[in-house]
């Protein structure tokens, strides 16, 4: 097998930087980690947070840490140091190797579809984001890791878009195209849900927009060859 990730962001239309921040990383016991995170607010005040959340978050995980306890302990440490005054939504995705799974760790209002043997899955119980109360958990799902999975989520500025615009909630245009896509085309998908959005916004994004796709494909081949490609404007 193959694990794919591809990964789509705008920041707010006249924002110089985006408050969202996503990285992936790799897991002490074999596998990969996508961490994103949604700061409250948005510009530079906002990547303070996402950025503290993210960074604190994949060390943990680099050193061995589940998924749960480091969405615990990176809210311990964001209520610590703002004094439960700002919020971050938290969202980690995990293709472990040493359990087989797919586990998926929420706090944000966003829900994750998990398309697998051809049934859409829609992981969204009502999770708090980190930052603001002394006692949060993270809402925890777990998937085979198994050929043909398909995971895609994305922050709260895909989920409201165009909603300054009198158009009702994305999550119906953004489910029906997963349901219709496939683990081959995590590079392609994410593209194309963000400029749904965008569009939604009248080409304007009214708020931080990122999106996320990851996939497992067959794969053939002697050599267990890694590759990352990053296009960064600048």
């Amino acid at each position: 097998m193959q694990v794919r990730v591809g990964v789509a962001k705008a920041a707010k239309f006249g924002v110089p930087e985006s408050g969202d921040t996503l990285e992936v990383v790799e897991r002490r016991k074999g596998g990969l980690s996508v961490v994103m995170a949604d700061g409250q607010g948005s510009g530079f005040p906002a990547k303070r947070i996402s950025n503290l959340v993210v960074s604190r978050a994949i060390s943990l995980i680099s050193e061995g840490a589940r998924d749960g306890a480091v969405a615990r302990a990176v809210h311990d440490v964001l209520f610590a140091l703002r004094d439960g005054k700002v919020s971050c939504e938290l969202t980690i995705l995990s293709a472990d190797l040493r359990t087989r799974t797919v586990v998926i760790s929420r706090n944000t209002s966003v829900p994750v579809w998990v398309a697998s043997r051809g049934e859409l899955t829609v992981c969204s119980d009502d999770c708090q984001p980190i930052g603001m109360r002394e006692v949060v958990k993270p809402c925890i799902s777990e998937f085979p890791l198994e050929e043909g999975l398909l995971v895609v989520t994305f922050t709260d500025g895909v989920l409201h878009s165009g909603r300054n615009f009198g158009l009702g909630s994305a999550l119906e245009a953004a489910g029906a195209m997963v349901g219709k896509s496939g683990p081959e085309r995590t590079d392609e998908l994410p593209r194309e849900l963000l400029d749904m959005a965008i569009k939604r916004d009248s080409g304007r994004p009214q708020d931080d927009m990122t999106v996320v796709a990851m996939g497992v494909v067959g794969f053939e081949g002697e050599h267990k060859i890694r590759h990352m490609s990053v296009c960064f404007p600048a």
